[in-house]
């Protein structure tokens, strides 16, 4: 605690110091040894304020309560050392406080006494551009909301106080329905302007506790303090909701976007940052998938997408460099001589010591972070150059399928590369079928039509995989230069007996038939499967009853003993 009394009257020596404090720096104060002004420089008054009284004052009581700490830490390495020493502290004015940078030092007056001297200097300015900075570093600069490193923070505290309290809390995904089609057609600043207008509307359905941070894009994570009940979550999720559905009228434009929003609990959800913010992004695509302008609270029993497992990816990496994916192929038959047609490349991933990695698993991650281009461009190229190997075998030309992944078909090489395997493996470009899914097509009509017109330039074909399951639009059968309907398994199980899925073969192998486009049905499993599709029309089939996807020298066995499978045979497994 600070202490005060009063001294005797200045001596000479003290008038003298009292004159050059006024030089000395923006405010100057002699103190006795319990930190009681003595005498202050004019200047001190000034800044401080006129109407102040500052002789006989303790120096705390001119600053903030908050750095008396600082000063008095400060006065007590000068008492102990007699060194100079230094703090910055908040001194009170009228209209705001202060920053001052205060060197204090000690001397012995006349009298014998020690007495301190504190000499300040403003550094009000250099405070205020460092908090502009620290701001800088922490939060969005269009938004003004905290940032993926601030948030990152906040996730981090709040996982530790919750292991305090064992009050659990909630990490919430949300983005943008519709903020693309906007920043498209009307440009960034008008896509900038709706995002500050949609950052204080979310900002003002939540509550003080809460964190609502911009992590990029039209992405944004909310941190619900204490909110772990399904009921709360949702509450404020229709508030959110709510908010958005409001028009925006952005520069002369009203504007309609809505918000698609996933939750992950802590801890019931994950114990850590990478695992709440995965699930959550994991329950908000969920939400985008079952009719956007909702929330959906993650689930790990009805979740069945894979666990993003940050080990896993390591190892993708690591396994492209060693050599462990691996590719299948599967046969795909005439429906009615039985004649092997082509292949169907499939990606497989072989872990040394804990065996095949589910496809389900791993090629959603590759998509994800990027690395389905580096293998889609192996795949595309090792399946051409494979296919040449397999019809020198056989003894006429074979076609090998290919699946294309959305993040491939984006990618700006993708036709370079696609050139590169065709002129690699001299195949007649007819020998190579590229597999896209409707979804592919109808995300950017535009840019899947010049690529398909580019494609088919060079005679290659291209085929829609799982018809029927997508966006079940028949405008781009007109519209895209498609050679090959794909019919998914899913329509092929239970066939004959389902009259639904029946009706539903027998409509798409017709209008296949009437637009000129070739057909083959995946999932054949059964005779009876096989001689309906026959009898209706299909052209080539693809399933365990003619034959499990097969590795190289497997195909090569069974080309050299056979150029049919027979009606009840199995390929070799």
């Amino acid at each position: 605690m600070f202490s005060i009394h009063r001294d005797r009257p200045d001596t000479a020596l003290n008038s003298q110091l009292d004159s050059l404090m006024e030089a000395a720096g923006d405010a100057v104060f002699r103190l006795n040894a319990e930190t009681v002004i003595q005498h202050a420089s004019k200047r001190s008054s000034e800044l401080i304020g006129s109407g102040v009284k500052l002789i006989g004052q303790p120096l705390p009581a001119l600053i903030l309560s908050a750095d008396h700490s600082a000063l008095e830490s400060a006065v007590t390495r000068v008492r102990e050392t007699a060194e100079p020493s230094k703090a910055n502290v908040r001194f009170k004015t009228p209209n705001s406080a202060l920053w001052i940078e205060l060197q204090i030092s000690s001397y012995t007056n006349a009298r014998g006494e020690t007495e301190l001297l504190a000499v300040g200097r403003d550094i009000s300015g250099q405070q205020a551009t460092e908090e502009r900075l620290r701001h800088m570093a922490t939060h969005d600069p269009l938004t003004g909301l905290p940032n993926r490193s601030l948030l990152s923070d906040r996730i981090r505290m709040a996982i530790a106080q919750s292991r305090r309290t064992g009050l659990g809390f909630a990490v919430v995904a949300l983005d943008l329905d519709g903020f693309k089609k906007v920043n498209d057609a009307l440009g960034h600043p008008v896509g900038d302007s709706l995002l500050r207008v949609a950052a204080m509307r979310l900002s003002d359905t939540l509550r003080d506790i809460d964190t609502l941070a911009r992590v990029g894009g039209d992405e944004f994570v909310a941190v619900l303090a204490g909110a772990v009940s399904e009921g709360e979550i949702q509450a404020i999720a229709r508030r959110m909701i709510s908010a958005m559905q409001l028009p925006f009228d952005i520069q002369g434009h009203t504007l309609y976007v809505g918000t698609s929003i996933g939750a992950a609990i802590f801890p019931e959800h994950g114990d850590s940052e990478v695992k709440l913010l995965a699930h959550a992004d994991t329950a908000m695509y969920r939400a985008k998938e079952t009719g956007k302008a909702r929330c959906v609270v993650y689930n790990n029993q009805k979740f069945t997408q894979p666990e993003h497992d940050v080990s896993m990816e390591a190892a993708m990496f690591q396994a492209v460099r060693d050599g462990e994916f691996l590719l299948n192929y599967q046969p795909i038959v005439d429906a009615r001589s039985r004649q092997i047609m082509g292949f169907e490349a499939l990606m497989r991933w072989s872990r040394p010591g804990l065996g095949m990695v589910p496809p389900t698993q791993f090629i959603p991650m590759a998509e994800n972070n990027g690395l389905i281009n580096l293998l889609g461009a192996w795949v595309l190229k090792a399946a051409c150059m494979q296919i040449r190997q397999f019809q020198e075998v056989a003894g006429r030309p074979l076609y090998v399928s290919v699946n294309v992944s959305p993040r491939q078909f984006r990618n700006d090489q993708f036709l370079d590369i696609m050139d590169e395997a065709i002129t690699l493996s001299g195949l007649n470009g007819q020998q190579l079928l590229l597999e896209i899914t409707e979804g592919i097509l109808m995300s950017d009509p535009e840019h899947a039509e010049a690529l398909l017109t580019e494609m088919t330039a060079r005679n290659v074909r291209i085929a829609i995989d799982d018809f029927g399951t997508g966006y079940s639009s028949l405008a781009y059968l007109k519209r895209f230069p498609i050679a090959t309907l794909k019919i998914d398994r899913a329509f092929i199980k239970d066939l004959p007996t389902s009259v639904k899925d029946a009706a539903i073969c027998d409509v798409v192998l017709s209008l296949a038939s009437h637009l000129k486009l070739s057909t083959v049905a995946e999932g054949v499993e059964s005779e009876e499967q096989l001689q309906f599709l026959a009898k209706h029309g299909c052209g080539l089939i693809q399933g365990y009853l003619t034959g499990r996807p097969l590795l190289p020298e497997q195909v090569i066995e069974l080309l050299k003993t056979t150029q049919s499978l027979p009606a009840s045979a199995h390929a070799p497994q």
